[in-house]
């Protein structure tokens, strides 16, 4: 099973963080369910700027806390450095 880390910018130019095993139902919840992150129910519609994808459960949330800890500025650097990689 894979595990993804992405990165949401939501309506309001915010950006959102989190970890999923289903990248596409994740996304699609964040916008149109209840179930999305509470954070984002209020910020729709949210796309989806960043991902990346890992082995273990583990190594996803250990990438998920470290992206959480950077600065705004850090983070568009982080999906603008993945822009250029794709």
């Amino acid at each position: 099973m894979a595990y993804y880390v992405y990165i949401l910018k939501c309506s309001d130019a915010s950006l959102y963080t989190g970890y999923t095993n289903n990248l596409e139902k994740r996304v699609k919840t964040h916008n149109e369910s209840k179930k999305g992150a509470k954070y984002t129910r209020s910020r729709r519609p949210v796309r989806l700027v960043y991902f990346e994808r890992f082995k273990t459960l583990s190594s996803a949330l250990k990438k998920e806390c470290k992206i959480k800890s950077l600065t705004q500025k850090q983070k568009i650097e982080l999906i603008k450095s993945n822009l250029k990689t794709t």
